[in-house]
């Protein structure tokens, strides 16, 4: 029978006493630090979960600010067009009080100033910017759409912006204008430019032919490029409901892949403030068996 000596009371009692220091460090840590992984061998599989996980929120994180700068640039543009809309019913009753017969040249050059007024109104719309960009310049985002002043011709061009939504997917989020205004009477492109100022033109020679265009031909294509906005219009809330139902996905998933990696990477700190404690009471414990076990074999020794 093997005899046990002091020196191996003494060893396995230091071994309880770093045993028990180690566990009460590392709970110590994970309360300290908020993680439950200090390190990727504390759990492997836990480790490459957190970054999988982390991965994918901050891609979301970046479609969350794409998808956020679509819906702030679609709505500037439904504002401005909103505005145009608005400006082109005006011109509308402006028309139909121009040919009720009543109207004196004079009123009828007062409602001509008016429209080319309400034109370029319409023009500068049309020039609006998001975040220093013009929106329905195409992509050509740093050159102003329309001129100010007589000249009507469009400057921008036909090219699309999108904003990505998710993997593989994107929204457009320009609206093609040009098809709507047109370039004025040099393109006799029969769009609102060239139709306004056909009205001007008509309300101010002054001819027969000229007032019966106001409420027949003119009024028409004026109603024609009043449904066009209204279809353009429709087609940018369209673009910003999309990009706003993307948005509340992408929120969804973040609070969902936030869930998990905080199950899989936070420290639970109830449960592990309950193994503090009893992990210093078994080191206090080590510490005064260590004190007594010591004691006795100096006791030991002297005798």
């Amino acid at each position: 029978m093997d005899r046990i000596t002091g020196t191996m009371l003494t060893g396995s009692t230091l071994n309880d006493i770093n045993s028990a220091l180690g566990k009460l460090q590392r709970s110590s840590e994970e309360l300290s630090s908020g993680r439950q992984i200090l390190a990727p061998s504390d759990n492997p599989y836990g480790a490459s979960r957190s970054i999988d996980l982390q991965s994918q929120l901050d891609g979301l994180s970046s479609y969350t600010s794409s998808v956020n700068d679509g819906i702030s640039w679609t709505q500037t543009a439904g504002g401005a067009l909103a505005n145009m809309g608005e400006a082109l019913q005006r011109v509308r009753e402006l028309l139909v009080s121009a040919g009720n017969g009543t109207k004196s040249q004079a009123d009828l050059s007062n409602i001509a100033t008016e429209v080319t007024q309400l034109t370029e109104a319409i023009k500068q719309d049309g020039n609006t910017q998001y975040a220093g960009q013009y929106v329905f310049a195409g992509t050509l985002t740093s050159t102003p759409p329309y001129e100010h002043g007589a000249k009507d011709e469009y400057q921008g061009n036909n090219g699309t912006i999108s904003r990505s939504i998710g993997s593989g997917a994107t929204v457009q989020i320009s609206s093609n204008l040009a098809g709507v205004l047109g370039s004025g009477t040099g393109a006799a492109d029969g769009k609102t430019l060239d139709v306004l100022r056909t009205i001007v033109k008509h309300l101010t020679e002054g001819t027969a032919e000229g007032k019966e265009a106001l409420t027949t031909t003119d009024l028409k294509a004026l109603s024609t490029n009043i449904e066009g906005l209204i279809q353009l219009q429709s087609s940018t809330g369209s673009a910003t409901d999309q990009l706003q139902t993307a948005a509340s996905r992408i929120e969804s998933l973040q609070g969902s892949i936030t869930s998990a990696l905080s199950n899989t990477l936070n420290t639970d700190v109830a449960k592990a403030s309950i193994a503090y404690s009893t992990q210093q009471a078994a080191y206090q414990a080590a510490l005064h068996a260590s004190a007594t076990i010591v004691q006795e074999s100096l006791l030991n020794f002297l005798k």
